[in-house]
């Protein structure tokens, strides 16, 4: 019971460090349900299955761990690690990020492709539904529907770019709004040359990714060999012994937080700064 009381207290500090890291994993926002669940059940259901079965599994392997070593720490650090680590050790959603930037120099150089053929603004948004890549489908499904709707293009044009929520997006989104404002012969061109700039952006950020991956490969198996090694030292020596006591289950405790906050900056310094955004109701409302 003396050895209970630290290992409880020093485990609750990693898994406080891997919730923080868990709570800056950015995840999609999700549409407000038609009824107000309870607390509790929204709680619950906002968790992931993956993370639940990890979490399950990481409790047996935690009380399993206390049997066999006497380290009652692992009752509550084994599966925040199991469910924690997975998040930390993975790629952050930089490429997903990527994906939708080529989508977008993808659907620009459509467009420029349709006005070119002498096609006017608010038909040659609707025509490129049908060639729009599917990472930014959603978005230019509804500018249409809107523009069918009788909205005003610049009003469409505005909502598209909060529906993109990105500062490319809104350098898009403001070209267009200029070109529906002007209704020149050259909007084509300016849409050939942003697609261009688009392609170089993502171009640099993928080299910038690729770089990036190399320190979490590295990092990944770090963390597999030590994990391995010290679950060895655990069930068959007593090299580890010395963390059995109360002392030992702090130090051990000290150890795990530095490691695992070391990973948490690895993480934040992998994720950058989104660009601030200029059009649409986000950009307002930030400016006032």
């Amino acid at each position: 019971m003396t050895a209970l009381i630290p290992a409880l207290a020093g485990a609750l500090v990693v898994a406080g460090i891997i919730g923080v890291a868990v709570g800056l994993h950015p995840t999609p926002a999700k549409a407000p349900a038609p009824t107000k669940p309870l607390p509790g059940v929204t709680r619950v259901s906002s968790v992931s299955r993956r993370t639940r079965i990890l979490l399950l599994a990481g409790t047996g392997a935690g009380l399993l761990v206390a049997v066999a070593t006497g380290w009652f720490v692992a009752v509550l650090v084994v599966p925040a690690a199991a469910a924690g680590l997975p998040v930390l050790l993975s790629a952050p959603p930089s490429s997903a990020k990527i994906d939708r930037l080529e989508a977008m120099e993808e659907w620009t150089r459509s467009l420029s492709g349709v006005l070119t053929a002498g096609v006017g603004l608010e038909q040659a948004l609707i025509a490129t539904l049908r060639s729009t890549p599917e990472q930014i489908r959603p978005e230019v499904t509804k500018l249409a529907s809107r523009l069918r709707a009788r909205w005003s293009t610049e009003d469409a044009l505005r909502a598209f770019a909060d529906d993109l929520d990105d500062a490319t997006g809104d350098v898009v989104a403001a070209n267009l709004i200029l070109g529906a404002r002007r209704r020149g012969a050259g909007l084509a061109s300016v849409l050939d040359a942003l697609a261009e700039s688009v392609a170089a952006d993502v171009r640099a950020r993928r080299e910038i990714e690729a770089d990036r991956a190399k320190p979490r490969a590295t990092a990944r198996w770090v963390t597999i060999i030590t994990v391995t090694v010290l679950g060895f030292l655990a069930l068959t020596g007593d090299y580890v012994a010395p963390f059995g006591t109360p002392l030992g289950q702090i130090l051990l405790i000290a150890l795990l937080s530095l490691y695992v906050a070391t990973l948490v900056w690895m993480r934040h310094m992998a994720t950058g700064t989104p660009l601030p955004r200029f059009v649409g109701a986000a950009a307002r409302a930030a400016a006032n």
